[in-house]
């Protein structure tokens, strides 16, 4: 009974101490927020530029940490696309550096004149952009979503709460430090960015649970276990996705080198991350004259390839497919090939079996293209490129926070404008109300 009660006393104690250095967080960082908001644009530009530098200058420290991280993640045996997430080299924190400044280079997402209109009563009104608030950001592994998170967050005059996974643990907290030294040199309060401190899962729960006087929003990077439990217990608007089941339809006018190099691409280039193609969808009339070179290039690179009955009469060396191939976010190099008839037959396959996150079509066919474009009811669509390009880098946004799959708020990648909400200013003299 002692031991019972002990560990009863013990849990309590533990309860209430993350719950008071949570609710200290969260009030620090309310504060902030309000004065992040009404900051001037030159200074959350210096900020970002001063934490660049100090990226730069601490990298050995930043490594050093990694390194760290990396061996308590192989003693735990995590995976290789878990491991692949987590390693930092010089090449991703200089990646790093470099996405801080060009956030900081972008237009100013506050304060931005959405719409405006004049009454017959003559009221002046306007719609105009203003940060969300405080935003909580869960995320395992990738140790750049540190940079990338709070960077966009002071762009966008929000304050951030970051909870890093324990496996990068060290690693989060040494970056950390390069954006508390960029918001000090820059004059900011410091308290935009902070990093709950503990490894202990219950701080999540109480983050997703117990916060809603401090917290407006959550975005969860990670694994589906994850965003699960975020979503199922957030009692905040949640931004993300939950799967990244993306497609590459190579349609029966696609030219046969560039099915190939965009195939390849979109598998090989990184396989762990959500905008890594899982499966490719073939025109039946066409899989003779495009499978053998695409399944070809991508087992010279290593992948295992799987395929339907058709897929396997034409090209050599495929695996047979699963009906829970199709619906299968391998994240490793594994990818799965169907044979279809038409783009009818694609969008109604992606529409069964895909996630909403990112598709692209392989055609010379510009009008099958834009039906493509049009039909696919996705975040992101492309035509004739890889959909390792679903990210707020490449689409010019300097960084992302994720790639979001919801209809409500904001879709597709997540960068500084998406971070922001609107109000109504209302410019009257002396207008009354009948």
């Amino acid at each position: 009974m002692t031991r019972c009660y002990s560990g009863t006393m013990q849990q309590a104690e533990t309860r209430t101490s993350i719950a008071g250095m949570m609710d200290a967080i969260g009030s620090r960082a309310r504060r902030a927020a309000q004065s992040l908001s009404s900051s001037a644009s030159q200074s959350r530009d210096a900020a970002l530029s001063a934490a660049a530098s100090a990226l730069r200058s601490r990298g050995d420290d930043i490594l050093e940490a990694n390194a760290a991280d990396m061996a308590a993640a192989e003693r735990r045996k995590l995976s290789a696309a878990m491991l692949d997430r987590l390693r930092l080299d010089p090449a991703r924190v200089e990646s790093m550096a470099a996405g801080l400044e060009a956030i900081a280079a972008l237009p100013d997402p506050l304060g931005r004149v959405r719409d405006e209109w004049r009454r017959p009563n003559g009221l002046g009104i306007q719609r105009v952009s203003v940060p969300l608030g405080v935003i909580g950001i869960i995320y395992e592994s990738r140790p750049n979503v540190t940079a990338d998170a709070a960077g966009l967050c002071i762009k966008s005059g929000n304050a951030v709460i970051l909870r890093g996974g324990s496996e990068s643990f060290d690693s989060s907290r040494a970056i950390a430090a390069c954006m508390l030294e960029g918001l000090i040199a820059a004059e900011l309060d410091e308290h935009c960015v902070q990093a709950v401190p503990t490894t202990d899962r219950a701080a999540v729960g109480y983050l997703l649970s117990s916060m809603t006087d401090w917290v407006d929003v959550v975005v969860p990077r990670g694994g589906k276990n994850l965003i699960r439990r975020v979503r199922d217990e957030a009692r905040v608007p949640v931004i993300g996705h939950l799967d990244g089941i993306c497609h590459v339809y190579l349609h029966e006018a696609a030219d046969a080198d560039m099915a190939r190099d965009i195939v390849l691409n979109a598998k090989m280039r990184r396989t762990g991350i959500c905008g890594a193609a899982e499966t490719v969808l073939v025109d039946r009339g066409a899989a003779g004259r495009l499978l053998p070179g695409v399944v070809a290039a991508l087992r010279d690179a290593g992948c295992e390839v799987r395929g339907d009955a058709a897929v396997r009469d034409i090209a050599a060396g495929v695996e047979p497919a699963t009906e829970e191939d199709w619906r299968s976010e391998y994240l490793d190099a594994v990818i799965s090939i169907r044979a279809i008839d038409g783009v009818e037959e694609a969008v109604k396959h992606i529409a069964e079996y895909g996630s909403g996150h990112t598709e692209s079509i392989v055609t010379e066919d510009r009008s099958v293209a834009e039906r493509f474009l049009r039909d696919v009811d996705s975040a992101i669509v492309l035509h004739n490129a890889s959909t390792q390009f679903a990210d707020g880098g490449e689409f010019g946004m300097g960084a992302e926070i994720g790639i979001a799959t919801g209809r409500i708020h904001a879709r597709g990648p997540v960068g500084a404008e998406q971070l922001t909400s609107y109000k109504y200013v209302v410019r009257g003299d002396g207008q009354t109300r009948a």
